[in-house]
């Protein structure tokens, strides 16, 4: 209570001294982890907060605040944080109807986008609803909503179509999927837990109350609208993008004289039956080292699914088709019913099927990684290192000193099965960052304040990575790829492993689509430094279907598939060698965010000169 008391002076010394903190430096942040956190005294259900407005004025007061305090104190060095910082600042005044104040916001947000199509459409729905209000006197009815839609509509027809369509696309799925329960969803079974316990919130935990409001007062109401606005929009604009990988994919021919390369797979699981005739094999059994998500030993290669859910197995493995046809807007029977369940949730069907969606994403990436890695290679080998990543919106189970010392013990038992296998190149689509333990901690109710939880968060994500970069180290001859992570930021600023780690033998992918083009969600920086196609890749899952799915967890196999080629045909070369090679054979976009990986240039730089 004292430190918040102190906190709050603070900030309200900054606020009455503005001059004199225009004087002084500002602090510099070249990690997430020296943003201040805020800890926010909260009362009651949380639902009522979000519906009342007057009740989340107050709740609102003290987090736009703090925020203005950190921009005004602060000079953060990586552009995404500051545009989740301002973005939240435009919600809110949005929310309050301070619509100048949300317009200027918007124009700030938009001048430190990165990527063309962000550049584009940052802000677009925000200056349409303005306009609108302030056209129509009101932010409700139907003539707003389609003066909305008229503007959105006006405002993208003067837009690149290959530029903006697949972030339109995704638009278009988010709104159609959109409900009140989806809205709430988060605040409901995630965070009111907390507060019911603690009777407070993190600055971590505090955003999602916002985004529920605006999404009650703003998006939803202009579901109807906006769907239609962006649906016509792509029918007038059905050209389809060039696919720039289908001429520089190389599939190696079998029976060359090549050498037989062995491909971790260190993920969550592989349906082996897919692989049959490529598995390594230790002795009888396909090599296999597997520990689930308490951390104890597994002999199963693919997530069991609990028993319970078996049964529901084809309905949820139909969802994922639907939410991959909504992306990448196809019309299907599956892509209806998505639309229809989710927009039509109950309160309490929320958590059971988020979760399950989960459960079985989980279930499927392995095998969909697996099968980018191993395709058009018949010298290549697989293991399965296999993982379990939790699917549940509440930790389960949480953190604790005694799995943390295991999770270190296991890491280092996969460094020993790594080296078994001889293995050359490990694929690692998975990731880790310390606000992620301070957000578990926090809803597992660990540690008396957010500064309890900041130090133990650190202390344990210090001792894995540490531990994995040593892992890695350890085996110089094998080269290990790791995706760049989806949340479009840097993982140097946030601490991230294996994304943010350096070694030589070590190589982090981001993701474009099939032109070449950024993905929205891909993160980026110095430790990024090859692309591949991560935007609606086919692949296998569980069974033997196909099915596209989106993220540097596609790009990154994309680059084992690659590296293990090229060991085929020249086995001497080193991981650095072979980085070496990709980077060399790569092509730099314009803007000199993407290096673009060309499989054929590569290989044929190795001696390989057969055809395709």
């Amino acid at each position: 209570m004292k430190a918040r008391v102190a906190l709050v002076a603070l900030c309200a010394a900054l606020v009455a001294g503005s001059a004199l903190a225009q004087q002084q430096p500002l602090k510099r942040v070249e990690r997430a982890d020296d943003l201040p956190r805020f800890t926010y005294t909260v009362q009651g259900e949380l639902e009522a907060i979000v519906r009342d407005p007057q009740k989340f004025a107050a709740f609102a007061a003290p987090l736009k605040r703090d925020i203005e305090g950190v921009l005004a104190t602060h000079d953060i060095a990586e552009k995404a944080t500051q545009r989740s910082l301002l973005g939240l600042l435009g919600l809110l005044a949005m929310l309050e109807n301070r619509y100048d104040d949300a317009l200027k916001l918007s124009e700030q947000v938009r001048a430190l986008q990165e990527r063309p199509a962000d550049k584009l459409l940052s802000g677009m729905t925000t200056r349409a609803i303005v306009a609108a209000q302030r056209k129509t006197g009101t932010t409700q009815g139907p003539a707003y909503a389609v003066e909305v839609a008229r503007l959105v509509r006006e405002e993208l027809d003067k837009l690149p179509y290959a530029t903006i369509r697949n972030e339109i696309q995704q638009a278009k799925a988010g709104v159609e999927t959109a409900s009140e329960t989806g809205a709430l969803g988060r605040v409901r079974e995630v965070v009111q837990p907390v507060v019911t316990r603690s009777g407070s919130l993190s600055s971590d935990l505090a955003p999602a109350l916002v985004g529920a409001r605006y999404a009650l007062v703003y998006a939803l109401p202009l579901k109807a609208a906006l769907t239609e606005a962006y649906a016509a929009y792509l029918a007038a604009n059905r050209q389809d993008k060039p696919d720039i990988w289908a001429a520089r994919d190389v599939a190696l021919p079998p029976g060359r004289d090549f050498k037989p390369v062995t491909v971790v797979v260190w993920d969550s699981g592989v349906d082996t039956n897919i692989f049959a005739d490529r598995l390594l094999r230790q002795g009888d059994k396909p090599a296999l080292l597997a520990f689930d998500v308490r951390q104890r030993p597994s002999t199963e290669p693919l997530l069991v699914f609990p028993a319970a859910l078996k049964e529901r197995l084809p309905v949820l493995q139909a969802r994922s088709k639907g939410f991959s046809d909504l992306v990448s807007n196809v019309d299907s029977k599956e892509a209806a019913e998505v639309k229809a369940l989710l927009s039509n949730l109950a309160p309490d069907q929320y958590k059971q099927t988020v979760e399950e969606i989960r459960l079985n994403g989980n279930y499927q990436h392995g095998t969909h990684v697996a099968g980018i890695a191993m395709a058009g290679n018949p010298y290549a080998r697989l293991a399965i290192a296999r993982i379990e990543f939790q699917h549940t919106l509440r930790p389960d189970p949480c953190p604790s000193e005694e799995l943390e010392l295991q999770s270190e013990r296991n890491l280092r038992a996969y460094g020993d099965f790594i080296r078994s296998t001889g293995a050359r190149v490990v694929n690692m689509s998975w990731g880790g960052n310390p606000r992620a333990y301070e957000v578990a901690l926090e809803q597992c109710g660990m540690g008396k304040d957010v500064a309890e939880r900041r130090a133990l968060a650190r202390r344990w994500f210090e001792a894995k990575r540490k531990t994995l970069t040593e892992v890695m180290a350890s085996l110089p001859d094998v080269l290990f790829v790791a995706s760049a992570g989806n949340s479009a930021n840097d993982p140097t600023f946030n601490d991230s492993y294996p994304s943010g780690i350096e070694l030589p033998n070590l190589v982090v992918v981001g993701a474009v689509d099939k032109a070449g083009d950024e993905a929205s969600f891909t993160s980026y920086g110095r430790t990024v430094v090859l692309h591949a196609n991560g935007y609606q890749v086919e692949s296998y899952v569980p069974g033997g279907s196909r099915l596209s799915i989106s993220g540097t967890s596609m790009s990154a196999p994309q680059v084992t598939n690659l590296a293990a080629k090229i060991l085929a045909v020249k086995p001497g070369l080193k991981p650095k060698d072979v980085v070496d090679v990709m980077r060399a054979t790569a092509e730099r976009s314009d803007d000199g965010r993407r290096t673009l990986v060309h499989p054929a240039k590569a290989l044929a730089a190795v001696g390989y000169t057969g055809g395709r």
